[in-house]
């Protein structure tokens, strides 16, 4: 693989490694302290000490959501759309301040998640079971010791898996959990954790869901709402195991991970097809998922430190449409089997407290396999580097980095031509400013440059994929402030503001164009979006007399436009599914061994197609959740837990996506036991 692109990469480097000589503070935090700081940013009240914008959802707060996937609890978060097609067996995608499912970087344990084939990371299969942090970066993280992979998404969500907790001479813990709730939905889970030595522990985490997935919705007519079916097809069986080993070293620590995924499901489909009143769907779908994972972190003398990271993948992917039980259909049976190889290697160099630089090298390769006719079998091998600084004078912070990718593809094929090589450097600037010693008040900015690169399907699928296609570019800004304080002896005992305001630019955006035959279309660069908004959050703490209280609320504006053609009548049009305002509220109230939950989600009004015209307009739909739960009960020896939970307490009939319906009111029962 010709790597000559890199070679500039040496300058920068030296550049960023120059800034910081321009500057002087006294010596206030130690380097291993720095280096534990990223070990817990997951801390509750932390929003006041980041420089990028972040939102964190993390232990109690997870655990009192009326939620099951990952996807039902990132939609609390501001700037947030979640793309739902129904159900606990739809499809579950994220699309962060409008930017595309494909810009969001989804993370489990600090190594990405990857889809070379088509980039989108299915978030219902992630399950909040064994999860102990939801956070969502804008940007990137507020740190500089990471991979190149973690550099490379206009946004960020990083899924953190519990670690074992065992208390002073506990050798061993196991918590067994059983959910029953609508739907015909069983959910039995399992976690033992067990200290292997004074510094090694282990966890096994693993868990069994079945739904048939069938609700009941109504639908309209041209008077109304006035006709009830029952929602078929989305049936769901998966099962989830993850083997974790932890281990603590001198100035150090290591982690090495095992996770497999296995469902079957049906696709419930749009409810509407060319025979009246036919909402049937015989779409199945058959995944197994593997991947095996390590990371060590060391540091090395008083200034260096390093970290290594190492992952392999495999994703098996059955799908199965037949026209001859669903006639608005195409026959599809294709099988594929995608690969990826990741390493990573960070250095970070910190010699006094205010000023620190990394270099992270990344490599990854990527391979599918298809029983398609015709199929190229693409391979792509990708490097992606990153030089990086920050500077800390305490109440002014500065980061900037420079990311190089370049990737090269190969196909199998004899006769068939693979994509040229990309090569592009991609910068960032971060700032942070505290303009008062005494008041918790920072202003933040933040500029950065991405790029995605068209996924295998963009480029490779049969018939379909464009070879030619450039990458898609996304230029952010973002300006904002952050406000904290804490009280003892008053009823508010704390709170937490921030505000940002955002301008996104997406070019060469890639979209499907319909050819002469409706089953063959292809990708083209015709895309250009303008997105402005405005995202708030609040979170306070209460204390009630014998009651405290966590309020959350959360709040978005945005107007996201598509200037791609501007003899369109729908120039400068907003783009589909994404809202004027929303928002989302959390209460949670807790008294002793009780407490109680109460969230409320709010999509504002939104239109369902390019063309905003009346017939496309979509009313706002909301959604309340309650749940109260028991713990901390003590008999013959095993604490216990019992959790209630009612969704969408109201019956509300709402659809995220247009003739995807949602479900009703639906109950849940959880019960936990630890020993």
């Amino acid at each position: 693989m010709h790597l000559s692109p890199l070679k500039p990469l040496i300058l920068a480097i030296g550049l960023l490694s120059v800034l910081p000589a321009l500057w002087a503070q006294p010596d206030t935090v130690s380097i291993m302290r720095e280096v534990d700081i990223e070990e817990v940013q997951v801390a509750r009240s932390r929003i006041q000490k980041e420089v990028i914008p972040v939102q964190l959802l993390e232990g109690q707060q997870l655990k009192r959501l009326s939620v099951h996937s990952v996807a039902d609890a990132v939609r609390y978060f501001s700037g947030v759309q979640i793309k739902d097609y129904g159900g606990i067996g739809g499809l579950k995608t994220v699309n962060v301040r409008s930017l595309g499912s494909h810009h969001v970087g989804v993370f489990y344990d600090g190594i990405e998640l990857g889809n070379a084939q088509n980039g989108v990371v299915d978030l219902g299969r992630f399950s909040l079971d064994n999860m102990e942090a939801v956070a969502m970066y804008n940007g990137q993280k507020s740190a500089i010791f990471q991979p190149a992979k973690d550099y490379a998404s206009a946004s960020a969500l990083y899924l953190q898996t519990r670690m074992p907790r065992l208390a002073e001479g506990q050798r061993h813990r196991l918590s067994v959990g059983m959910s029953v709730g609508s739907f015909d939905t069983y959910n039995p889970s399992l976690l033992w954790e067990q200290r292997i030595g004074q510094r090694v522990s282990s966890s096994v985490s693993t868990e069994l869901m079945r739904t048939s997935g069938r609700y009941k919705f109504t639908y309209a007519k041209k008077d109304g709402y006035d006709t009830t079916a029952v929602r078929q097809n989305g049936d769901v069986l998966s099962m989830r195991a993850e083997a974790g080993l932890f281990g603590q070293m001198q100035r150090g620590e290591w982690r090495a991970k095992l996770y497999m995924y296995r469902s079957e499901r049906g696709y419930p489909g749009a409810s509407v097809r060319e025979e009246p009143g036919k909402f049937k769907h015989q779409d199945r779908q058959w995944d197994n998922n593997v991947f095996a994972q390590a990371s060590v972190r060391q540091q090395l003398g008083q200034a260096f430190s390093l970290l290594l990271n190492g992952k392999y993948a495999y994703d098996y992917l059955h799908y199965v449409s037949d026209p001859r039980l669903d006639v608005t259909t195409m026959y599809v049976d294709n099988t594929y089997r995608q690969q990826e190889v990741y390493l990573s290697a960070v250095s970070l160099y910190a010699p006094v407290d205010w000023w620190s630089a990394s270099v992270a090298c990344d490599y990854q390769h990527n391979r599918l396999d298809s029983d398609m006719a015709n199929f190229v079998y693409p391979l792509r091998h990708s490097a992606l580097t990153v030089a990086a600084t920050s500077v800390d004078l305490f109440r002014f912070k500065l980061q900037a980095s420079l990311l190089h990718t370049y990737t090269h593809d190969i196909t199998r094929r004899q006769g068939s031509e693979a994509a040229d090589d990309k090569s592009r450097f991609t910068p960032a600037l971060v700032a942070s400013w505290r303009p008062f010693w005494s008041t918790d008040l920072n202003l933040r900015a933040f500029y950065k440059r991405v790029f995605r690169l068209p996924t295998f399907n963009d480029l490779y699928y049969t018939f379909i994929g464009n070879i030619r296609l450039k990458p898609e570019y996304t230029t952010q800004y973002n300006i904002g402030v952050t406000y904290a304080n804490a009280w003892k002896r008053q009823a508010l005992r704390r709170i937490e503001l921030q505000v940002d305001a955002y301008y996104n630019q997406v070019e060469d955006k890639i979209i499907a164009m319909p050819t002469s035959n409706q089953f063959r279309w292809t990708m083209l660069n015709l895309g250009y979006v303008e997105i402005r908004g405005i995202d708030a959050g609040v979170q306070s703490g209460w204390a009630l007399g014998p009651v405290d209280m966590d309020l959350r609320l959360s709040y978005t504006y945005q107007r996201a436009q598509d200037y791609t053609t501007p003899s369109s009548e729908w120039y400068g049009g907003l783009i589909p599914y994404i809202p004027w305002h929303s928002g989302s509220v959390i209460a949670a109230l807790n008294w002793g061994r009780w407490a109680l939950n109460y969230s409320f989600i709010y999509t504002g009004e939104r239109y369902e197609a390019v063309a905003n015209i009346p017939e496309n307009y979509s009313l706002p739909w909301y959604t309340h959740d309650l749940s109260l739960s028991y713990s901390q009960l003590r008999l013959a020896g095993v604490e216990w837990r019992v959790t209630a939970e009612v969704n969408n307490l109201l019956n509300q009939q709402y659809e995220v996506v247009q003739c995807y319906p949602m479900p009703g009111i639906n109950f849940k029962l959880k019960l936990n036991a630890t020993i």
